[in-house]
């Protein structure tokens, strides 16, 4: 559920840019809906009102979401202050590569790697099994970041179906393979009864 919840903004984003430009007049001023721009402050108010309403329920966002809603509000902010669809280009991939960052730096800092806090408490693993999950990760992130990168200044006309639909298809993928890796090397804790 939290996955599709983290999704909203960016579908919100999809289908107002698939919409024909048009002009309306809403209370004396006239506003543009479809297109890159317009499709840009829906992500931007979307991502605040999703991860704004998740902080009031919850008290609290995870660090991935407060790395989203701050990429949204930075490159969003400046692609409608530049009026130049590059910089939201590059938020895809940075946020990518940043996650990596934080999967890689998680080796040299604190006692389990990222994967291990995120799923420890549910998962019993080996800790090379949670250390090579944790690569597995990291090089998602930065594959998910260059194939991002690629699409957008090399396919600029489908772009936004990539971003919508190829990163959520990449991710699919990820999660259903690491879910056989999973599978094949879970560890199970209870105690055996021994037969009389």
């Amino acid at each position: 559920m939290k996955q599709f919840i983290d999704f909203i903004p960016l579908l919100l984003f999809f289908i107002v840019y698939k919409l024909d430009p048009r002009t309306h007049e809403i209370a004396g001023h006239s506003i543009e809906v479809g297109g890159i721009f317009s499709a840009t402050a829906v992500l931007i108010a979307s991502s605040v009102v999703v991860y704004g309403t998740l902080l009031v329920v919850q008290r609290k966002l995870e660090k991935g979401q407060w790395l989203t809603l701050l990429a949204c509000l930075l490159f969003g902010g400046f692609t409608l202050a530049f009026h130049s669809e590059t910089v939201l280009k590059w938020k895809a991939p940075v946020v990518n590569w940043l996650f990596a960052l934080g999967f890689a730096a998680s080796h040299f800092v604190g006692e389990k790697v990222l994967v291990q806090r995120i799923m420890g408490h549910a998962v019993n693993l080996p800790q090379q099994v949670w250390t090579r999950l944790n690569i597995a990760w990291i090089v998602f992130f930065i594959f998910s970041g260059c194939a991002n990168l690629f699409v957008a200044f090399t396919f600029e006309s489908i772009w936004v179906d990539f971003k919508v639909f190829g990163s959520l298809g990449m991710t699919l993928l990820f999660m259903i393979a690491q879910g056989i890796y999973l599978a094949r090397h879970m560890r199970d804790d209870a105690p055996q009864q021994s037969k009389d």
